[in-house]
């Protein structure tokens, strides 16, 4: 229980890779801050969370809105643990992209990540301990046709990732780079490009999301204590090829 006394964040936590890291975390001791949208949902991870003998509460929070953002600080108070998962992913060729798909991945994987760490990492500063990561993706570093905004939202965030290791002292900050990885949304969007990404990797397969959540707890737990400002490809060897 290397996280028993913790308070961890998770956003978009009700699915996918957010999901499984909030039950990793929790079974490695912390409590739980489980958010996203869907009440539903949220209530379901919850449930499952104590079904396996963890801590967890839900905070219902729109990432895509600043204000609920601001909130989600508000009520959650001081965390030990801060997982900036969320992330919307509307792929669309160059040509093709909408202002309101542009602005909506811009909102929730940047502006939101940004004034939420803002707002919490003071406390882990005063504390001076602490442990951010964010989620990435091996699209910063591989070119995807349509994937031209979603990139540049997530290298935005590794950039961040390395400013706040310097800004945030005695805080540990860093990411979390995914590879194809099966989640719902992917298989409700496209599964046949996340299998044939896969087949492409080293590993030749996809991930699932409870192999990107156990990087996360690596990169959260004191096994990861000089460990700061990095980006930890998790990809299955893609983008070494």
């Amino acid at each position: 229980m290397e996280l028993k006394g913790q308070v961890a964040l998770v956003t978009g936590s009700t699915a996918g890779i957010g999901r499984e890291t909030a039950r990793v975390l929790a079974r490695a001791g912390a409590e739980v801050v489980v958010t996203g949208r869907d009440a539903g949902r949220g209530a379901e991870t919850v449930r499952e969370i104590e079904e396996e003998g963890g801590v967890a509460r839900f905070v219902e929070a729109d990432m895509g809105d600043l204000d609920a953002v601001r909130r989600l600080a508000t009520e959650v108070g001081e965390v030990d643990i801060l997982v900036n998962n969320a992330g919307v992913y509307p792929f669309a060729p160059t040509v093709e992209q909408t202002v309101e798909d542009y602005d909506l991945m811009f909102d929730v994987n940047v502006r939101a990540l940004f004034f939420l760490t803002a707002a919490l990492a003071p406390g882990m500063v005063a504390k001076g301990s602490g442990s951010i990561v964010n989620i990435s993706t091996m699209v910063t570093a591989v070119g995807i046709p349509g994937a031209a905004v979603y990139g540049a939202t997530k290298a935005a965030v590794e950039s961040l990732t390395r400013t706040w290791a310097v800004e945030f002292k005695g805080v540990r900050v860093n990411t979390v780079s995914p590879g194809p990885v099966i989640t719902d949304t992917v298989l409700a969007m496209n599964p046949g490009v996340a299998e044939q990404v896969g087949k492409a990797t080293l590993l030749g397969r996809v991930a699932q999301p409870a192999e990107i959540a156990e990087a996360v707890l690596f990169l959260a737990s004191p096994r990861a204590s000089y460990v700061t400002g990095q980006n930890l490809v998790v990809d299955g060897g893609h983008n070494i090829i």
